[in-house]
């Protein structure tokens, strides 16, 4: 491609002077222009609702192919200088994607008195079809332009598609009922009905009942349809929430606008009824756009200092949740600072400790590995670079973190840096517990209430007082 732009002036443009250009019709081209135009029309974007249109497949938007002439007109003839005074467009058959398309302009007519330039305009593709014909009117250029071209900055689409399949299984089931505990607040009322009319949770809203319509009422939103199980202040929610769920009533907790230690604390005190033996642990189930699958980060949330018995039942949760979401056999990454074991770094001592816990039967239903680093963990590159020879290294579905700040950093960092979306859970009660935060997306909150649904569902805990 030409560094420099080059124009014509009115007075070098002559009839039948002509200039294309030519692009393929790439699925990222589609998604970008939708995302700068706002026309997310699923004809162009959703191959199963474009399916049952008379085309039978995607089709680029039609002002996709129509801006190409205006490419032409702006960099080529008559380029640089351009102005765009009108265009008629008549759009003659679909473009879909995979097609070749050449925009071409030809000069038909000239106006002297405001250096007016008539073009045809004409699309077409591979086959030679004409998929779009049309007239361009523009004001020539009065002096010759040469102009070194632009760079563009390098456009990465940031796809969230790894979360499709658990949320696609979860709205296939009825809805379970949750606990939305203490939700004195407009975004935690807002999450309980988002679940709701996803088909996720049937909320019972768990608190001060005239806290809880104030909430409502300040930001407008109507209560109706959510029953209120009305108690004196959040100590009380949390309590009663854990007596819903140890009775039946409800399969999932969810926070609302109270501490996480108040609400955990009532799942794990002394004879609640909803602990078990294994270790309360918290996982992030992340949509890394940059990785290929889904991605477990435990524990950030909960336990600072895990020993190591507790760091086996924070793998074998996340295991467990895995395998429950279709992996048949996980792959954990015990992360370190160093891939080799070191007497000086506790947090190696334990991911070698853990690597011959899994080989031993002590964890099951995954491969264990560590330590490792981050960059061998979910890279093959770097694993193969430091010889590692593993059947987890660069291509881990679970990272094993040493302790919450290791892994509160790092899952804030793929959120923020790497544009992540991460689902939070608490998982080791007997029922699954929903931590959102104010700031998640709509896409995280909704992640985190069909991974909840999937989790109550494979334990059922009817007759708990039994």
């Amino acid at each position: 491609m030409d560094d420099f732009l080059r124009n014509r002036t009115f007075d070098q443009l002559q009839p039948g002077d002509t200039a294309s250009i030519q692009r393929l019709v790439a699925r990222d081209d589609l998604d970008l222009f939708a995302a700068v135009s706002g026309d997310v029309n699923p004809a162009h974007l959703d191959g199963a609702f474009a399916a049952t249109t008379q085309f039978g497949h995607v089709v680029a938007h039609g002002m996709w192919t129509a801006a190409l002439i205006s490419a032409v007109l702006g960099t080529k003839l008559p380029g640089p200088g351009t102005i765009y005074l009108g265009q008629d467009l008549q759009f003659i058959k679909p473009v879909a994607l995979g097609d070749t398309v050449t925009a071409t302009v030809t000069v038909k007519e000239k106006q002297a008195q405001k250096s007016i330039v008539i073009l045809d305009t004409v699309c077409t593709n591979q086959r030679n079809e004409e998929v779009l014909r049309g007239v361009a009117t523009v004001v020539a250029p009065e002096h010759n332009v040469e102009w070194s071209r632009m760079r563009l900055p390098d456009v990465t689409l940031r796809r969230h598609d790894r979360f499709d399949a658990f949320i696609k299984k979860a709205r296939a089931a009825q809805p379970v009922c949750a606990a939305i505990v203490h939700p004195c607040s407009a975004s935690a009322i807002m999450g309980a009905l988002e679940a709701r009319n996803e088909g996720l949770l049937n909320p019972i809203l768990v608190g001060p009942e005239a806290k809880i319509r104030a909430a409502a009422q300040a930001t407008q939103i109507s209560l109706d349809g959510l029953a209120i199980e009305p108690v004196e202040h959040s100590h009380a929610a949390a309590a009663r929430a854990v007596e819903l769920a140890v009775t039946g009533k409800v399969s999932v907790l969810v926070k609302g606008s109270l501490h996480t230690d108040e609400l955990l604390g009532a799942v794990i005190a002394q004879g609640s009824g909803l602990r078990t033996e294994r270790r309360i642990s918290h996982i992030y189930a992340m949509d890394v756009p940059a990785y290929d699958k889904p991605l477990i980060v435990t524990d950030a949330a909960i336990n600072i200092q895990p020993s190591l018995e507790h760091k086996r039942d924070i793998c074998q949760n996340a295991i467990d949740l895995m395998r429950l979401l279709g992996k048949e056999r996980p792959r954990v990454a015990v992360l370190a600072a160093v891939e080799t074991v070191n007497a000086k770094m506790p947090a190696t001592l334990d991911a070698a400790a853990l690597t011959v816990m899994a080989a031993r039967g002590q964890i099951t239903g995954a491969d264990v590995d560590g330590p490792l680093a981050f960059d061998n963990a979910i890279n093959l590159d770097a694993a193969r670079t430091k010889g590692i020879a593993s059947s987890v290294a660069g291509q881990a579905d679970i990272l094993l973190v040493p302790d919450l700040e290791a892994g509160n950093m790092l899952a804030k960092q793929l959120i923020y840096f790497a544009g992540a979306t991460a689902a939070g859970l608490v998982l080791g009660a007997r029922v699954p517990i929903v931590l959102n935060s104010r700031s998640d997306p709509l896409s995280a909150r909704i992640a985190s209430a069909a991974l909840a649904k999937l989790v109550a569902a494979s334990q059922p805990i009817e007759g708990l007082l039994s």
